[in-house]
């Protein structure tokens, strides 16, 4: 997998980045018709020799072992790209929200796909279709690039990356799609602006970012695949080590203002971070407090819907086998602070408890990136984290937040899926259960903050 790097050489190569952006911004809509038959009118030809580049503006990834497919001669479904291993498709866009909308299948045999979004972000889980049978998926998905700005489209200031991002499937003007699965055969593509979709922007540490790397993952990823397409986008801005003055330092959080609408959301959740000793520390009942309410002041007088985020526990067990509280006062502060300003609340701190005493020490293990040695490529060392998640962990944990939306019968509701499996915090669906077909990229680092 290649991993896209607009930002090298700094500042130049971000301004060179926007006026490219500029000249291409008329194109935002796409239809491409994927395999070596006859293309469809009105489509851009996709074969397996179609590789990115920056002319064209589309293309796979290169490394992909893609082949192409004829079943029949039928249009667009006659014939389809596949490979066995997975594989990404990218198509440079302005950011933003667009609607996906992708037909999958075999006119003779079965296929079973898995789509995620730049960094890995869900959006549609295994997908499976019985022998000649075609279907029509849709979601919803956000792009963004790291420049910010102002009403008139001109760039006046720029978010301040990390050494790390800039290998980031975002952050850029493309859309990353990562097709994955035992058997996922793409038949095509279209992508057009949504204008009119609520936007959900997460800001947040390491357990809410879009993780890039297996075996990493958070809540944030997930939650895409709990919702309607159409109706809403999830805009995830966290990233791994942050602190909410450093999200505002670094000018994510004007990104973020830039962005948003009235009638959007701004979901917050920080404090791993910031009870750490240092520059970017808060005291949790003054300044944290401080801080929140002054973002929520800010969201309101944009007309932005502000929803805190209590942070879930460390992995942290006494000998009794009850969550040890490692996070202080920060939780109940938040709580205290949405309270105060009558505005919505996700206690993931007080399900995290539940949910991970429910696992038990040993069971718990399977949520948090604890892996033996030589697990993965170039690990020598055991991975033993208890503060970040396996892909099952972040998983449980978005189901958490869904639960709390649909017991507390927030207006959120109306974005989540009618057919959403029942979900109790006290009985999660074992790891046994969980089926996540891994991307081909891994690190066996851990990110940023504990």
């Amino acid at each position: 997998m290649r991993y896209k790097n607009l930002y090298k050489n700094g500042y130049c190569a971000l301004m060179m980045a926007a006026a490219s952006l500029q000249t291409f911004a008329q194109k935002t809509s796409y239809k491409f018709d994927f395999g070596t038959g006859k293309k469809v009118a009105g489509y851009f030809a996709v074969t397996p020799r179609s590789e990115y580049n920056e002319t064209t503006g589309y293309g796979f990834d290169s490394g992909s072992n893609l082949k192409a497919v004829s079943a029949n001669k039928q249009s667009l479904t006659g014939d389809y790209i596949t490979a066995n291993a997975p594989f990404s498709f990218s198509v440079k866009l302005p950011e933003g929200n667009y609607d996906i909308e992708i037909l999958l299948g075999d006119r003779k045999g079965s296929s079973a796909t898995t789509i995620r979004t730049e960094c890995r972000r869900l959006m549609l889980e295994n997908v499976r279709t019985n022998y000649g049978k075609i279907t029509r998926q849709t979601f919803t998905v956000h792009v963004k690039d790291s420049l910010i700005r102002n009403a008139n489209g001109s760039v006046i200031k720029k978010v301040k990356l990390k050494p790390r991002e800039l290998k980031y499937l975002h952050w850029d003007n493309r859309l990353t799609i990562e097709f994955n699965d035992s058997l996922p055969k793409i038949c095509a593509l279209k992508i057009k602006p949504n204008k009119t979709a609520c936007t959900i922007f997460l800001a947040g540490n390491s357990t809410v970012v879009d993780q890039d790397r297996e075996p990493w993952a958070a809540w944030g990823q997930m939650f895409p695949a709990f919702l309607v397409p159409g109706k809403v986008a999830v805009a995830n801005y966290a990233e791994s080590g942050e602190t909410l003055l450093a999200f505002e330092r670094e000018n994510r959080l004007n990104k973020i203002w830039s962005m948003a609408k009235p009638g959007d959301y701004l979901f917050i959740e920080f404090a791993h971070n910031d009870q750490k000793p240092g520059g970017n520390h808060l005291d949790a009942f003054t300044s944290y407090k401080s801080v929140l309410k002054k973002w929520i002041d800010e969201a309101k007088k944009r007309k932005v819907i502000p929803v805190l985020i209590t942070s879930m526990h460390r992995r942290n067990f006494d000998s009794a086998g009850k969550i040890i509280n490692t996070l202080l006062d920060y939780p109940e502060a938040m709580r205290q602070t949405a309270k105060e300003e009558k505005v919505l609340l996700i206690d993931l701190n007080a399900m995290s408890k539940i949910l991970y005493e429910s696992w038990g020490p040993e069971r718990s293990l399977k949520a948090f990136v604890h892996y033996p040695a030589n697990s993965f490529p170039g690990q020598q060392v055991a991975l033993s984290d208890n503060t970040h998640f396996s892909t099952y962990g972040a998983y449980i944990l978005a189901q958490c937040f869904v639960n709390s939306i649909i017991k507390q019968k927030l207006p959120l509701a109306a974005f989540l899926k009618n057919d959403l499996v029942e979900f109790e915090v006290k009985n999660p669906s074992p790891f046994e259960n969980f089926y996540w077909p891994p991307a081909s990229y891994q690190q066996v680092s851990k990110p940023d903050g504990n």
